[in-house]
């Protein structure tokens, strides 16, 4: 587990990571890119890709995760996983700041 900046990114999200680098190929200088952007039926969503780029004022999780500087604003204090179960896997972004969501789940307003 890490946390900084009072966003925590457990252990499973960073062991995802790992077999996604694993799975693709990939290096140990590509990291798990989670920004939050504008869209959505309530405003924001957010965006996950792999990205090999790290800028200057990222936040970096164990050498696996990378947030910008404006998504952590709206992150902070969240818990970042990664969950698996019968309907299927996915990572999980538990988001205190954020004050609702769209009824698919794929939005959500601050």
């Amino acid at each position: 587990m890490s946390e900084t900046f009072g966003i925590v990114v457990e252990d499973s999200a960073i062991a995802r990571v790992e077999a996604l680098r694993s799975k693709q190929g990939l290096s140990g200088d590509h990291y798990l890119r989670i920004a939050v952007v504008g869209g959505g039926c309530s405003g924001f969503q957010y965006e996950m890709s792999m990205d090999d780029v790290v800028n200057n004022d990222d936040l970096v999780f164990d050498e696996a995760v990378v947030i910008d500087q404006t998504s952590r604003q709206i992150l902070r204090d969240s818990v970042i996983s990664f969950r698996e179960d019968m309907m299927g896997s996915q990572f999980v972004i538990e988001n205190p700041n954020a004050t609702s969501s769209c009824g698919c789940g794929q939005s959500f307003a601050v």
